[in-house]
């Protein structure tokens, strides 16, 4: 039995869920209100979420957390991920760790500041998340500059899914992406079963 919880604002579980339902695994989905005390949800989410926080998935009564982890566990268990040339598996968690340190620092919390901004972030503050976002995404934007249709070539990966999460809020980010980057995001947009986070998630 699989079983995810999220949340419609989060694109860490927006990235696990679009996996999910684009590579056609069967699970149970159940949103999690993270905005009420961790202590008030719900036993089962208590129980296996390590950390209080979503993505959470149950995997045959286990528990996964940290997103690009979960992306990781279900491509190894439920696709041919694991059959992959070796150099495209590297490849693949490489731009894993690379979105958990760039895409997945910045841009959650521009959209933070300026969706919910409680005055809580300074301008210096701000100043150097734009700079880190306008770095990294336009590293993504010449790596897809070639005309590649995924990011690492005709096949989808986990990559895609993993650097995607976030990108599909960049206008509450009041960011910009290259159009190479935009076009890489239409073609995801085009993947079975695409929906907006906030329709995916609800």
């Amino acid at each position: 039995m699989l079983k995810l919880f999220g949340h419609p604002d989060s694109g860490h579980a927006y990235k696990v869920r679009f996996f999910l339902v684009a590579m056609n695994i069967e699970h149970d989905y159940e949103p999690v209100d993270i905005w009420q005390p961790r202590s008030s949800r719900s036993a089962e989410f208590q129980r296996y979420a390590r950390y209080g926080e979503v993505p959470t998935l149950i995997d045959d009564d286990q528990s996964y957390v940290q997103s690009n982890a979960i992306l990781l566990h279900l491509a190894r268990r439920y696709t041919d991920f694991s059959q992959r040339p070796e150099r495209e598996q590297t490849q693949a968690q490489e731009w894993l760790f690379w979105e958990a340190n760039k895409l997945g620092l910045c841009l959650p919390q521009l959209r933070s500041v300026a969706k919910f901004d409680d005055g809580s972030i300074n301008a210096g503050a701000e100043q150097w998340l734009r700079a880190r976002y306008e770095h990294d995404i336009n590293l993504l934007g010449d790596t897809l500059a070639d005309g590649r249709r995924y990011v690492l070539g005709d096949t989808v990966s986990i990559a895609d899914f993993s650097l995607a999460g976030y990108l599909f809020f960049a206008d509450e980010a009041s960011v910009d992406v290259p159009l190479s980057v935009a076009q890489w995001l239409n073609n995801l947009k085009a993947l079975p079963g695409w929906q907006h986070p906030y329709e995916l998630m609800a």
